[in-house]
C-alpha cells in the first residue's frame, strides 16, 4: 500500500518495511512468546495491504478552507489533515470525497459543529455513515441528510450529546462466504464488528478446522459478540451456549441466528465471570431461569477475550473442557494464560491473523486438547 500520509498519520505505525518483512516480524514475535510451550511454527494468514478495513472513524478538522478529514499524528503531537486513506475498503473510499464535498457545500446545516464521521461498510457495498456533532440536530439537518443519503447511496445517522437520529437503519447487512456457505450478519453502528472482512473469514474457517477434529458434543463460547464465530461453528455441534455482556451484541446475535436459520444456539447476556459463577453453581441468575445448564455436555469452548486476557476463574473453568479454541488480540496475555492452560492441555494448532497491516497489532489463535 502506498499512502501520501505515511510517516505523519498515526493510523499506520509501520510504513518503511516491506509487507513480507512486517509479516515475518509479527510471526517471529508471536513464536518467541509461544516457544516456551513447544510451539516451533504457526500458520500465517495475511491480509490485503490496501482496502482491507470495513470500519473507520475520522476527525473533522475545520480551517480557512473548510472541513477536512483528520487523524492523530504519529508523533502524538495533535492531528494531521488527510486527503486519502487507502486502507479502507472500496465502499468507504468511494464515498469519502463526495461526503466531504457535501459537508463543505452545505449552507452550514451539515457543516456546523461537526467533529467526526464514522463509516461502517460491507463487502456487498452497503455503507452506514454516522455524522457526529457538538450541537442538537433538527428537522433541517434531517432533510438535508436524507438528500445526502440518495446522493451517496448510503445510510446516514446523526449523533450529538444525548441524541441519535436514525434516518433509514442503524445497521448494514454483510454476507460472508465461509467454509462453502453464505452467512448473513447485521452489523450495528454501536456494536463491535471484526474490521477486516477477508481475515475475519480466515479466522472463522481456522476455528471450523479445529471444530471438525472434535466431531460433536456441545459448544460453549464466551465473549461471543454478535455471533461472528458462534453461528458458523454451530453446525458442527449438538447444542451451543454463548455468552456476551453487551445487550446490543446479544440482540444482534439473536437476530443473526434468525437470518441464518440457526436454532441450536442459546445466547445469554452474562459476563465471562458470571458465566463461570453460573456453571460452577456459585450464583443463580434470573437470565438463566429457563436454561438447564446441567443438560449441556461441553466438548469444546471458544474464548475471544479483550486485550487483558482471561481471568483465573474462567481459566479454571475452561480447563475442565476437553478442547479449547483461544482467539487472542494480545499475544502477551495469550502467552500468560497459556502458562496456566498448558498445565491441563497441550497445544495442537496455532495461527496468526494480520487484521491490521502497517500496525504492530496481530491476532492469534491456539487450539488446545486436554492431556490424556
Amino acid at each position: 500500500m502506498d499512502c501520501k500520509h505515511f510517516g505523519t498519520c498515526g493510523s499506520c505505525a509501520i510504513f518503511e518495511l516491506s509487507y513480507e518483512q512486517e509479516l515475518a516480524d509479527k510471526k517471529e514475535r508471536v513464536l518467541d512468546l509461544l516457544a516456551p510451550f513447544g510451539v516451533k511454527d504457526l500458520e500465517v494468514f495475511s491480509a490485503s495491504e490496501a482496502n482491507y478495513r470495513a470500519r473507520s472513524e475520522f476527525k473533522i478538522w475545520h480551517d480557512d478552507n473548510g472541513a477536512n478529514y483528520a487523524m492523530g499524528r504519529l508523533d502524538k503531537q495533535g492531528a494531521v489533515n488527510i486527503t486519502e486513506c487507502p486502507k479502507v475498503i472500496e465502499p468507504i473510499e468511494k464515498r469519502m470525497k463526495p461526503l466531504l464535498e457535501a459537508i463543505n457545500n452545505s449552507v452550514e446545516v451539515l457543516k456546523r459543529r461537526i467533529f467526526a464521521v464514522e463509516f461502517l461498510a460491507t463487502t456487498t457495498d452497503e455503507c452506514l455513515i454516522t455524522m457526529i456533532y457538538h450541537r442538537k440536530l433538527d428537522e433541517v439537518w434531517e432533510q438535508e441528510a436524507r438528500e445526502l443519503e440518495k446522493v451517496l447511496n448510503a445510510k446516514i445517522m446523526g449523533r450529538s450529546r444525548k441524541q441519535k437520529v436514525v434516518l433509514t437503519d442503524e445497521f448494514v447487512r454483510e454476507k460472508l462466504f465461509i467454509d462453502g456457505q453464505d452467512y448473513l450478519y447485521n452489523y450495528y453502528e454501536s456494536g463491535f464488528t471484526q474490521p477486516n472482512p477477508a481475515v475475519n473469514i480466515q479466522m472463522i474457517e481456522w476455528a471450523i478446522k479445529q471444530a471438525k477434529k472434535v466431531k460433536g458434543g456441545d459448544f460453549l463460547e464466551s465473549y461471543c459478540g454478535l455471533g461472528n464465530f458462534t453461528i458458523p461453528l454451530s453446525k458442527y455441534f449438538n447444542r451451543v451456549l454463548a455468552t456476551e455482556i453487551s445487550k446490543r451484541s446479544i440482540y444482534s446475535a439473536k437476530e443473526n441466528c434468525i437470518l441464518n436459520n440457526v436454532s441450536n444456539i442459546e445466547f445469554i447476556r452474562l459476563a465471562s465471570e458470571e458465566m463461570t459463577q453460573a456453571l460452577n453453581k456459585e450464583r443463580e441468575f434470573q437470565r438463566l431461569r429457563e436454561v438447564d445448564l446441567d443438560s449441556y455436555n461441553f466438548s469444546t469452548v471458544l474464548v475471544d477475550p479483550p486485550r487483558s486476557g482471561l481471568d483465573m476463574a474462567t481459566i479454571e473453568l475452561i480447563s475442565q473442557i476437553d478442547n479449547i479454541i483461544y482467539i487472542s488480540c494480545n499475544p502477551e496475555t495469550l502467552a500468560r494464560d497459556l502458562g496456566e492452560l498448558t498445565k491441563t492441555h497441550k497445544i495442537d494448532d496455532t495461527a496468526i491473523y494480520d487484521q491490521f497491516p502497517h500496525t504492530h497489532h496481530v491476532e492469534s489463535g491456539v487450539f488446545l486438547v486436554k492431556n490424556s
